[in-house]
């Protein structure tokens, strides 16, 4: 699954004065960064390491002198783990110095933007410093959840103005997005996306659209959890456990949200969502706006989803006992995405035969003796089907994940589930058993994350690579969202969205019609590979050439 796409912005603006010039800020040449809070001071240090003289100004009294001090105490600590050369942190702390006044940013080639998010606070920043620095300086803002374009309509050279987008703590994480405004002139987001590179960072470039590239993705991985939460399908403990054990997320949304802090994500949420016009993809939760009216904010706190603190107890997700796997199984049909969990099952105790009663070129289901089918997650819900049905979540590697998720329909007796229950825990996985919902957990979040990738793509955010980096880079993804749907199939992505759409029709899970265009080109593709005699490839099949 592939897209491309270029930042589409008008090749001129009367207003703006062209800099050619493409290449990395010389290291000679001055960065002062605007703000000593976290990120301010992060960005500060990632300059001054990559050899830059660096300037600090805070607006408020004994702020900027403060943050030296804090960055000398850093890069000694830098030293003291053998990662910096004491003559090199000397160099550092001569090149660092705290700006009294705006004004003392004149020479600077770079200014970085690092103040609260209140969009007319940082016009008159950047209407201020428009005066001091040269026509030639970078006009850089660390926004995350502003409008470029917006912060940069007060200037009167607008093409300068880049978003440089860090990620928290700035000196570890490598990626950048490099973000142009309506008016940014390319060659200014070229020479801040060499600037980023020469520092060591991963640069992305992307449009000036809500959230950029990570936070406009990145929402379904939490607002899936929450609606599954929402609907009483699981706990936090256990949701977090099937996305981080099974769908090989690094951390779990609830865990993730408290360690970012309630209000902090909830209000990049919101902030997408009014920008967005409220689209109903976009939809905040109600059980976290309640969470962060209770003052439970996360371990800033000592308390969000979970307590933190001394004598905290960690969440414990559900995990079910042990259970006697049956002596053997069916496997009626081609399972697909679920293949290697067949695989799996061939090298436990339990005997496997396989049947091709399913229809051809539909998904199969692992049938156990009692006649309850086993089916991979798609959509629906297990109380759909006219007969016993188990739904198993998806899983990123089912031969190295750690746990297997099953949503019984209410059809299902005690005995099918506890074999369930056994097949899989034969198989060395832990097993959580949840209430029966559409999709459910790891399913629904990637075949969201996929369509908002490919959406974003066709809609020229960002191009197709840039995109999986971002999302590998920025929040830890396991896999880019393109690349996990080009595995999965465009046409399982598909067929989940459709029908979590009939199951909750509220245009939440309406396909894109970049994925819908997808699968059809991808259907006239396997038409015209059949009809010249090639036999077209199953979803998520691989060719051996």
């Amino acid at each position: 699954m592939t897209a491309n796409a270029s930042d589409a912005v008008p090749d001129a603006f009367p207003d703006t004065v062209p800099d050619t010039r493409t290449d990395a800020i010389d290291r000679s040449r001055t960065v002062a960064v605007v703000g000593t809070g976290t990120m301010g001071q992060g960005i500060a240090q990632v300059a001054l390491v990559a050899g830059h003289p660096v300037r600090l100004y805070d607006s408020a009294p004994g702020r900027a002198e403060a943050a030296v001090t804090a960055l000398a105490a850093r890069l000694d600590r830098l030293v003291e783990k053998g990662r910096m050369d004491p003559a090199e942190r000397d160099g550092a702390i001569a090149r660092l110095h705290a700006a009294a006044d705006l004004t003392e940013l004149a020479d600077a080639a770079l200014v970085v933007e690092a103040i609260v998010e209140e969009l007319t606070v940082k016009q008159a920043l950047f209407a201020e410093l428009e005066k001091i620095v040269g026509d030639d300086a970078l006009l850089a803002t660390n926004t995350s959840s502003l409008s470029v374009t917006a912060i940069a309509g007060v200037l009167r050279l607008p093409g300068r103005f880049v978003g440089l987008h860090f990620f928290n703590p700035a000196p570890l994480l490598p990626l950048v997005e490099v973000v142009s405004g309506f008016a940014t002139d390319p060659a200014a987001a070229t020479r801040a996306y060499a600037t980023a590179k020469s520092w060591g960072k991963t640069p992305v470039r992307c449009a000036d659209t809500p959230g950029f590239i990570v936070n406009r993705i990145a929402r379904p991985f939490y607002a899936e959890a929450l609606r599954v939460y929402e609907e009483g399908a699981a706990d936090p403990a256990t949701i977090d456990a099937a996305l981080r054990e099974c769908g090989g997320f690094r951390m779990g949304p609830f865990e993730l949200t408290d360690l970012i802090g309630q209000d902090v994500n909830e209000a990049v949420t919101r902030s997408v969502w009014d920008s967005f016009y409220q689209d109903p993809k976009f939809t905040p939760s109600l059980a976290q706006r309640r969470l962060v009216e209770s003052a439970r904010l996360g371990r800033k706190s000592g308390h969000g989803w979970f307590p933190y603190g001394e004598g905290a107890a960690a969440p414990e997700p559900h995990t079910a006992p042990p259970a006697e796997p049956p002596a053997s199984v069916v496997v009626q049909g081609e399972m697909y995405q679920a293949e290697p969990l067949v695989r799996l099952l061939r090298e436990t105790a339990v005997a496997v035969e396989f049947r091709q009663d399913a229809v051809p070129g539909y998904p199969g289901w692992i049938e156990l003796p009692s006649g309850t089918r086993l089916f991979l997650a798609d959509g629906t819900a297990a109380d759909d089907a006219s007969m016993p049905v188990i739904h198993f979540d998806l899983a990123l590697d089912y031969s190295t994940c750690e746990r297997i998720v099953l949503a019984p329909a209410a059809t299902v007796d005690e005995r099918s589930l506890r074999e369930a229950i056994g097949l899989f825990q034969a198989a060395g996985k832990k097993v959580s058993v949840i209430k029966d919902i559409p999709g459910m957990i790891v399913a629904r979040t990637v075949a969201m994350l996929a369509d908002f990738a490919l959406d974003a793509a066709t809609r020229a955010v960002a191009d197709a690579d840039d995109i999986d980096t971002a999302m590998r880079l920025g929040v830890n993804y396991p896999r880019g969202p393109l690349a996990w749907a080009e595995e999965l199939g465009a046409g399982w992505v598909l067929e989940t969205l459709s029908n979590l759409h009939e199951e909750y029709p509220t245009g939440r899970y309406a396909p894109s019609q970049a994925l819908r265009r997808l699968v059809a080109a991808e259907s006239v593709s396997a038409e015209a590979d059949s009809a010249d005699g090639v036999e077209p490839l199953a979803a998520g099949e691989e060719s051996s050439s």
